[in-house]
Protein backbone atom coordinates (compact mmCIF):
# COMPACT_ATOMS: atom_id res chain seq x y z
CA UNK A 1 0.00 0.00 0.00
CA UNK A 2 1.82 3.21 -0.92
CA UNK A 3 2.78 6.00 1.55
CA UNK A 4 0.03 8.54 2.20
CA UNK A 5 1.03 11.50 0.14
CA UNK A 6 1.08 13.85 3.22
CA UNK A 7 2.91 12.07 5.28
CA UNK A 8 6.27 11.77 2.63
CA UNK A 9 9.01 14.36 2.78
CA UNK A 10 9.84 16.31 0.17
CA UNK A 11 12.66 14.28 -1.23
CA UNK A 12 10.58 11.17 -0.85
CA UNK A 13 7.42 12.37 -2.82
CA UNK A 14 9.76 13.44 -5.57
CA UNK A 15 11.48 10.50 -6.13
CA UNK A 16 7.69 8.67 -6.36
CA UNK A 17 6.61 11.89 -8.52
CA UNK A 18 10.34 10.53 -11.06
CA UNK A 19 9.07 7.49 -11.38
CA UNK A 20 5.56 8.05 -12.21
CA UNK A 21 6.89 10.30 -15.35
CA UNK A 22 9.02 7.56 -16.42
CA UNK A 23 6.59 5.01 -16.01
CA UNK A 24 3.85 7.40 -17.88
CA UNK A 25 6.08 8.36 -20.39
CA UNK A 26 6.77 4.53 -20.97
CA UNK A 27 3.13 4.26 -22.06
CA UNK A 28 3.20 0.83 -21.21
CA UNK A 29 0.66 0.61 -18.09
CA UNK A 30 -3.06 0.08 -18.90
CA UNK A 31 -5.29 3.28 -19.19
CA UNK A 32 -6.59 2.33 -15.75
CA UNK A 33 -3.66 2.04 -14.11
CA UNK A 34 -2.52 5.24 -15.72
CA UNK A 35 -4.82 7.47 -14.36
CA UNK A 36 -4.65 6.49 -11.30
CA UNK A 37 -0.90 7.11 -11.59
CA UNK A 38 -1.48 10.71 -13.11
CA UNK A 39 -3.73 11.58 -10.42
CA UNK A 40 -1.38 10.41 -7.21
CA UNK A 41 1.46 12.23 -9.63
CA UNK A 42 -1.17 15.25 -9.38
CA UNK A 43 -0.82 14.94 -5.69
CA UNK A 44 2.71 14.42 -5.08
CA UNK A 45 3.44 17.75 -7.31
CA UNK A 46 1.22 19.75 -5.03
CA UNK A 47 3.00 18.34 -2.18
CA UNK A 48 6.34 19.02 -3.24
CA UNK A 49 5.46 22.65 -4.41
CA UNK A 50 3.58 22.88 -0.65
CA UNK A 51 6.92 21.86 0.96
CA UNK A 52 8.67 24.24 -0.96
CA UNK A 53 6.55 27.02 -0.23
CA UNK A 54 6.46 26.36 3.47
CA UNK A 55 10.92 26.05 3.16
CA UNK A 56 10.63 29.17 1.29
CA UNK A 57 8.83 31.37 4.23
CA UNK A 58 11.55 30.02 6.56
CA UNK A 59 14.56 31.53 4.64
CA UNK A 60 14.93 35.20 5.45
CA UNK A 61 17.45 37.69 4.91
CA UNK A 62 19.07 40.19 7.54
CA UNK A 63 19.38 43.38 6.19
CA UNK A 64 21.02 46.37 8.31
CA UNK A 65 19.76 49.57 7.24
CA UNK A 66 22.10 52.63 7.35
CA UNK A 67 21.83 53.36 11.11
CA UNK A 68 22.31 49.87 11.42
CA UNK A 69 19.26 48.55 12.54
CA UNK A 70 19.15 44.88 11.61
CA UNK A 71 15.72 43.61 9.86
CA UNK A 72 14.25 40.12 8.51
CA UNK A 73 12.82 39.75 4.93
CA UNK A 74 12.10 36.56 3.37
CA UNK A 75 14.21 35.87 0.22
CA UNK A 76 13.02 35.66 -3.16
CA UNK A 77 13.89 32.60 -4.88
CA UNK A 78 13.80 32.39 -8.23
Amino acid sequence: MATPVEKMSFEEALTELEEIVRDLESGKAPLDQSISAYERGTALKKHCESKLRDAQLKIEQINLDQDGNVSKQPIEIK
